[in-house]
């Protein structure tokens, strides 16, 4: 059985432990971080796995894999596989991107990916974040990549790329690619993937950003990308990537589509970052964090459309393969579950309550978040960077 991971904080049934990978000696607070230097631990390694074990890593990633028998094809030609996940900057971090993303790269990375991130500079730019400041918007960029690094995330494995810096670089192969996608689509087509910025409203749209879906297309063929590993939500522009590279006759990318994870409020599909109520923040406090939790919706016996539950699926059974919910004697005492569905089964036949689910799980992601929490204290680079963005966010 694969042990779940969490960047160096292995779990595995009940027992916790701290496992620092071998070339990672020092601690978080003795470590420098430059803003110049963001790939100081990229020293990738290849897996040591079973093919079959790295692609149930790589599988459990997704909620929808697009050409999945292309995944195990992958996998038995490439010890390392370059896997894809382009950031704007912009906002605050939630656990979605924050938690979660750190799940998945995790997973990519111990099956033998390369996981690439495009830190997309001039896509924050063109969507207007910061009011187009490409300083601010770098800065947002560097404040995420420390989340990351204080979050277990593997970075042995893992390469941060400026889009600005990389296009600039080889300028005439990116932009006529662009131009290459954008004359093979309709209009129609292209806009039908605006929601990628989080623009519904086509009449919103400033021309600069129609370029945005043909240059996020574009980023998975200019970084020879063979994984596209991002949220649900941007589904429509990685299959216009897809159908790109049948028109082109180029090798089409595997997407791993994760699932997002719903707002706290009710009927909220996914984390909102401008209702600061529908989301946890990774610099949220720990009262922060009690006082949404205790708030959240959470039906009883509802087990469909529960932000809860959501959460103990995707992160908490992610990183467990056992977990022991905690309750008085009088509520009927200590519950201990081998699956998400076993939980999910006893929450819908009222065995247990929402009081108990989510006291257990403030818990739960108030642990993780802690050494998030210490880093932008302890650390002056990162403490100073947050005071910056905080500045910013004004």
């Amino acid at each position: 059985m694969i042990s779940k991971l969490h960047g160096g904080l292995i779990f595995n049934g009940d027992e916790e432990k701290l496992s620092p990978s071998k070339e990672e000696t020092k601690t978080m607070e003795e470590e420098k971080v430059s803003k110049d230097d963001l790939n100081a631990r990229f020293c990738p390694r290849t897996s040591d796995l079973s093919l079959d074990e790295r692609y149930n890593l790589c599988a459990s990633v997704g909620e929808e894999i697009v050409k999945e028998e292309g995944l195990r094809e992958l996998l038995k030609k490439k010890d390392n596989f370059i896997c894809y996940d382009g950031f704007e900057p912009s906002g605050r971090m939630h656990i979605a991107q924050g938690l979660l993303k750190a799940i998945n790269v995790n997973k990519i990375t111990k099956a033998g990916g390369i996981f690439v991130f495009w830190v997309a500079d001039w896509f924050a730019m063109l969507n207007m974040k910061m009011g187009g400041d490409l300083e601010k918007i770098r800065d947002l960029g560097r404040y995420f990549i420390e989340i990351w690094k204080a979050s277990g995330m593997n970075l042995e494995n893992v390469k941060f790329l400026w889009c600005s810096d990389e296009i600039n670089k080889r300028a005439d192969e990116y932009w006529a690619m662009v131009m290459d996608i954008s004359t093979r689509f309709t209009l129609n087509r292209i806009k039908k993937c605006t929601q990628i910025m989080g623009r519904d409203d086509e009449y919103e749209l400033s021309a600069s950003q129609i370029f945005y879906p043909c240059m996020q297309a574009t980023d998975i063929f200019f970084l020879k990308a063979d994984v596209c590993q991002l949220g649900t939500d941007q589904r429509k522009v990685n299959m216009l990537a897809v159908e790109y590279a049948e028109k082109a006759g180029l090798e089409k990318p595997v997407i791993i589509s994760h699932p997002m994870l719903m707002g706290l409020k009710k009927g909220q599909a996914k984390m909102s970052k401008s209702d600061p109520d529908s989301a946890i923040f990774m610099e949220d406090t720990a009262k922060d964090v009690k006082r949404k939790i205790k708030k959240a919706f959470c039906d009883p016996g509802d087990v469909e459309t529960n932000p809860i539950l959501n959460y103990y699926e995707h992160i908490l059974f992610a990183l467990k393969d056992s977990w022991t919910l905690h309750r008085p004697e009088e509520w009927g005492g200590d519950i201990t579950y081998n699956s998400y569905a076993e939980l999910k089964q006893d929450y819908a036949d009222l065995k247990i309550n929402p009081e108990d689910i989510k006291e257990n799980l403030t818990d739960f992601l108030n642990e993780l978040l802690e050494p998030v929490r210490k880093h932008f204290i302890d650390n002056e680079y990162a403490r100073n960077l947050l005071e910056k963005v905080k500045e910013y966010r004004k």
